[in-house]
Protein backbone atom coordinates (compact mmCIF):
# COMPACT_ATOMS: atom_id res chain seq x y z
CA UNK A 1 0.00 0.00 0.00
CA UNK A 2 1.57 3.48 -1.38
CA UNK A 3 0.36 4.92 2.03
CA UNK A 4 3.30 2.64 3.94
CA UNK A 5 5.70 2.88 1.52
CA UNK A 6 5.77 5.94 -0.42
CA UNK A 7 7.68 8.93 1.30
CA UNK A 8 4.11 11.07 1.05
CA UNK A 9 2.49 8.65 1.99
CA UNK A 10 4.49 8.00 5.39
CA UNK A 11 4.55 11.46 5.76
CA UNK A 12 0.68 11.58 6.22
CA UNK A 13 0.88 9.21 8.17
CA UNK A 14 2.55 11.05 11.05
CA UNK A 15 0.96 13.85 10.66
CA UNK A 16 -2.16 12.42 11.37
CA UNK A 17 -0.99 10.18 13.88
CA UNK A 18 0.34 13.43 15.49
CA UNK A 19 -2.94 15.44 14.91
CA UNK A 20 -4.94 12.85 16.58
CA UNK A 21 -2.29 12.84 19.68
CA UNK A 22 -3.45 17.10 19.62
CA UNK A 23 -6.80 16.51 19.80
CA UNK A 24 -5.83 14.27 22.99
CA UNK A 25 -3.84 16.86 24.49
CA UNK A 26 -6.69 19.56 24.38
CA UNK A 27 -9.45 16.43 25.74
CA UNK A 28 -6.52 16.06 28.31
CA UNK A 29 -5.94 19.85 29.11
CA UNK A 30 -9.40 20.37 30.01
CA UNK A 31 -9.76 17.72 31.81
CA UNK A 32 -6.64 18.47 34.17
CA UNK A 33 -8.11 22.15 34.59
CA UNK A 34 -10.81 20.59 36.33
CA UNK A 35 -7.77 20.67 39.26
CA UNK A 36 -8.98 24.74 39.56
CA UNK A 37 -12.56 23.81 40.07
CA UNK A 38 -13.38 22.62 43.91
CA UNK A 39 -13.54 19.13 43.49
CA UNK A 40 -13.16 19.36 39.81
CA UNK A 41 -10.78 16.51 38.99
CA UNK A 42 -11.80 14.06 41.66
CA UNK A 43 -15.14 14.06 39.60
CA UNK A 44 -13.70 14.18 36.44
CA UNK A 45 -11.31 11.04 37.57
CA UNK A 46 -14.91 10.02 39.28
CA UNK A 47 -16.45 9.94 35.63
CA UNK A 48 -13.60 8.34 33.83
CA UNK A 49 -13.73 4.86 36.45
CA UNK A 50 -16.98 4.95 35.24
CA UNK A 51 -16.72 4.63 31.43
CA UNK A 52 -13.75 1.74 31.17
CA UNK A 53 -14.79 0.82 27.30
CA UNK A 54 -14.40 4.81 26.76
CA UNK A 55 -11.25 5.30 28.49
CA UNK A 56 -9.64 1.63 27.30
CA UNK A 57 -10.82 2.86 23.60
CA UNK A 58 -9.43 6.01 23.83
CA UNK A 59 -6.16 4.30 24.85
CA UNK A 60 -5.90 1.97 22.43
CA UNK A 61 -6.23 4.85 19.49
CA UNK A 62 -3.48 7.03 21.42
CA UNK A 63 -0.98 3.85 21.74
CA UNK A 64 -1.91 2.91 18.03
CA UNK A 65 -1.43 6.51 16.95
CA UNK A 66 1.78 7.17 18.89
CA UNK A 67 3.31 4.28 17.92
CA UNK A 68 2.56 4.77 14.29
CA UNK A 69 3.85 8.52 14.71
CA UNK A 70 7.17 7.10 16.45
CA UNK A 71 7.96 4.76 13.29
CA UNK A 72 7.52 6.38 10.54
CA UNK A 73 8.84 9.80 12.14
CA UNK A 74 12.31 7.73 12.88
CA UNK A 75 11.95 6.32 9.51
CA UNK A 76 11.51 9.51 8.09
CA UNK A 77 14.56 10.91 9.62
CA UNK A 78 16.48 8.24 8.66
CA UNK A 79 15.61 8.50 5.29
CA UNK A 80 16.60 12.41 5.26
CA UNK A 81 19.98 11.71 6.31
CA UNK A 82 20.74 9.32 3.90
CA UNK A 83 19.14 11.06 0.85
CA UNK A 84 17.96 14.12 0.05
CA UNK A 85 14.38 14.44 1.37
CA UNK A 86 11.40 14.13 -0.80
CA UNK A 87 9.67 17.05 -1.27
CA UNK A 88 6.13 17.59 0.35
CA UNK A 89 2.58 17.25 -1.68
CA UNK A 90 3.20 20.82 -2.73
CA UNK A 91 6.41 22.63 -3.02
CA UNK A 92 5.91 25.23 -0.12
CA UNK A 93 8.90 24.49 2.59
CA UNK A 94 8.50 26.13 6.12
CA UNK A 95 11.09 28.46 6.67
CA UNK A 96 13.51 25.97 9.25
CA UNK A 97 13.66 26.91 12.50
CA UNK A 98 15.21 25.21 15.87
CA UNK A 99 11.43 23.54 16.54
CA UNK A 100 11.81 22.26 12.97
CA UNK A 101 15.46 20.92 13.29
CA UNK A 102 14.85 19.43 16.46
CA UNK A 103 11.79 17.33 15.81
CA UNK A 104 13.81 13.89 16.03
CA UNK A 105 14.83 15.10 19.84
CA UNK A 106 11.93 16.85 21.06
CA UNK A 107 9.99 13.68 20.00
CA UNK A 108 12.54 11.57 21.74
CA UNK A 109 12.35 14.05 24.91
CA UNK A 110 8.69 13.32 24.58
CA UNK A 111 8.69 10.05 24.44
CA UNK A 112 10.02 9.44 27.56
CA UNK A 113 8.34 11.88 29.68
CA UNK A 114 4.84 10.03 28.82
CA UNK A 115 6.25 6.61 30.05
CA UNK A 116 7.13 8.31 33.51
CA UNK A 117 3.90 10.14 33.03
CA UNK A 118 2.34 6.87 33.17
CA UNK A 119 4.23 5.32 35.65
CA UNK A 120 3.76 8.12 38.23
CA UNK A 121 -0.12 8.89 37.81
CA UNK A 122 -1.62 5.90 36.06
CA UNK A 123 0.13 3.15 37.30
CA UNK A 124 1.19 5.12 40.62
CA UNK A 125 4.60 3.53 41.15
CA UNK A 126 6.06 6.83 42.45
CA UNK A 127 6.93 5.58 46.27
CA UNK A 128 6.87 8.41 48.42
CA UNK A 129 3.67 9.51 46.51
CA UNK A 130 0.71 7.06 47.49
CA UNK A 131 -2.98 8.36 46.39
CA UNK A 132 -5.03 8.91 49.51
CA UNK A 133 -8.55 7.21 49.01
CA UNK A 134 -11.51 9.88 49.05
CA UNK A 135 -15.42 9.29 49.31
CA UNK A 136 -17.07 10.13 46.66
CA UNK A 137 -20.82 9.73 45.53
CA UNK A 138 -19.68 5.92 43.62
CA UNK A 139 -17.71 5.38 46.84
CA UNK A 140 -14.11 4.90 47.90
CA UNK A 141 -11.80 6.45 44.98
CA UNK A 142 -8.28 7.65 44.45
CA UNK A 143 -8.00 10.64 45.86
CA UNK A 144 -6.68 12.29 42.32
CA UNK A 145 -6.31 16.14 43.69
CA UNK A 146 -3.77 14.94 46.46
CA UNK A 147 -1.98 13.03 44.19
CA UNK A 148 -1.13 15.71 41.77
CA UNK A 149 -0.79 18.37 44.66
CA UNK A 150 1.38 15.89 46.54
CA UNK A 151 3.52 15.40 43.43
CA UNK A 152 4.04 18.93 42.00
CA UNK A 153 5.08 19.93 45.77
CA UNK A 154 8.05 18.13 45.15
CA UNK A 155 10.31 20.94 43.25
CA UNK A 156 12.18 18.05 40.89
CA UNK A 157 8.69 16.73 39.77
CA UNK A 158 7.52 20.35 38.82
CA UNK A 159 10.60 21.38 37.14
CA UNK A 160 10.64 18.31 35.32
CA UNK A 161 6.95 18.35 34.56
CA UNK A 162 7.09 22.44 33.02
CA UNK A 163 10.56 21.58 31.44
CA UNK A 164 8.66 18.85 29.36
CA UNK A 165 5.62 21.51 28.57
CA UNK A 166 8.66 23.60 27.30
CA UNK A 167 9.24 20.35 24.90
CA UNK A 168 5.91 20.07 23.96
CA UNK A 169 6.10 23.23 23.01
CA UNK A 170 8.63 23.46 20.54
CA UNK A 171 7.75 20.02 19.35
CA UNK A 172 3.74 21.18 18.52
CA UNK A 173 4.97 24.92 17.27
CA UNK A 174 6.32 22.76 14.20
CA UNK A 175 4.58 20.28 13.87
CA UNK A 176 1.01 21.62 14.06
CA UNK A 177 1.62 24.06 10.92
CA UNK A 178 3.28 21.36 9.32
CA UNK A 179 0.27 19.10 9.16
CA UNK A 180 -1.38 21.30 6.95
CA UNK A 181 1.19 21.17 4.82
CA UNK A 182 1.74 17.74 4.69
CA UNK A 183 -1.54 17.51 3.56
CA UNK A 184 -1.53 20.08 0.78
CA UNK A 185 -3.78 22.34 2.52
CA UNK A 186 -1.12 25.71 2.81
CA UNK A 187 -0.91 28.69 0.02
CA UNK A 188 1.53 31.50 0.26
CA UNK A 189 -1.37 33.16 1.90
CA UNK A 190 -2.49 30.85 4.19
CA UNK A 191 1.22 29.90 5.44
CA UNK A 192 2.01 32.87 7.94
CA UNK A 193 -1.59 31.98 8.94
CA UNK A 194 -1.11 28.87 10.04
CA UNK A 195 2.95 29.40 11.25
CA UNK A 196 0.76 31.96 13.79
CA UNK A 197 -1.79 29.48 14.55
CA UNK A 198 0.55 27.19 15.65
CA UNK A 199 2.50 28.91 17.71
CA UNK A 200 -0.50 30.27 19.64
CA UNK A 201 -1.74 26.82 20.20
CA UNK A 202 1.47 25.37 21.46
CA UNK A 203 1.75 28.35 23.63
CA UNK A 204 -1.63 27.49 25.34
CA UNK A 205 -0.75 23.83 25.79
CA UNK A 206 2.36 25.51 27.32
CA UNK A 207 0.57 27.82 29.76
CA UNK A 208 -2.33 25.77 30.63
CA UNK A 209 -0.25 22.45 31.64
CA UNK A 210 2.59 24.33 33.26
CA UNK A 211 0.00 26.45 35.62
CA UNK A 212 -1.06 24.02 37.25
CA UNK A 213 2.47 22.86 38.87
CA UNK A 214 3.24 26.41 39.26
CA UNK A 215 0.38 27.06 40.86
CA UNK A 216 0.82 24.40 43.96
CA UNK A 217 4.66 25.18 44.23
CA UNK A 218 3.23 28.75 44.63
CA UNK A 219 0.82 27.20 47.25
CA UNK A 220 -2.29 28.63 45.42
CA UNK A 221 -3.40 25.35 44.82
CA UNK A 222 -3.26 23.84 48.51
Amino acid sequence: MQLFTSSVGRKILVAISGQLMVLFVIVHLLGNSSIFIPGGINAYAEHLHALPPLVWSLRIVMLVSLLTHIYFGIQLTLENKTANPTPYAVKRELKATFSSSNMIWTGVLLGIFIIGHLLHFTARVTPDIAPRLASLSSGPFFDVYSMVVGSFRHGAIAAIYVASMVVLFLHLNHGIQAFFQTMGWNSDRSLPVMSKAGRTIAIIFLVGYSSIPIFILARILT
